[in-house]
This record gives C-alpha cells, structure tokens and sequence, in this order.
C-alpha cells in the first residue's frame, strides 16, 4: 500500500509542478506503476501474502463469532 501511495503523490506533484518533482520524467512514475503492478500481481501471490492477510481475516471471524456465542449463553 506504501508503494500505491507513493504513486498517487508522484502523480500529483509532477501534474502540478510542484519543486523538483516538475522535473522528473513520468517513466519514473510509469516504471514505479510497472513494480507495483508485478508486485500485487505476482510476488504477492508467489508468496502468499494474499492468503495470509484472508486467513488472518477469517480467523477473526472465527474468534469474534465464537466470544458472541458465549456471550449470548451467559445471558
């Protein structure tokens, strides 16, 4: 997300000219969206960074549904 982030705020002074980022040439800014695009399409899943944030989800779930229904028996 840092990498995204990053993008947007090239994008935005490098449109408005703001300081030296008016100079730096948009295959910068193409080249990070080029990384970005591998790294969430590819590397991450390569990885399984993908499944590890939807487990690390539904073991929440999990635990949250699982405190709720001991909750509602103390009642």
């Amino acid at each position: 997300m840092p990498l995204i982030i990053l993008i947007v705020l090239l994008v935005g002074l490098r449109y408005f000219e703001v300081w030296r980022f008016a100079e730096i040439s948009w295959w910068w800014i193409v080249g990070l969206m080029v990384v970005a695009f591998i790294w969430f399409e590819y590397i991450e899943k390569l990885l399984g960074l993908d499944k590890k944030k939807q487990h690390n989800i539904d073991e929440q779930r999990r635990k949250d549904r699982v405190k709720q229904s001991f909750d509602k028996t103390r009642k």
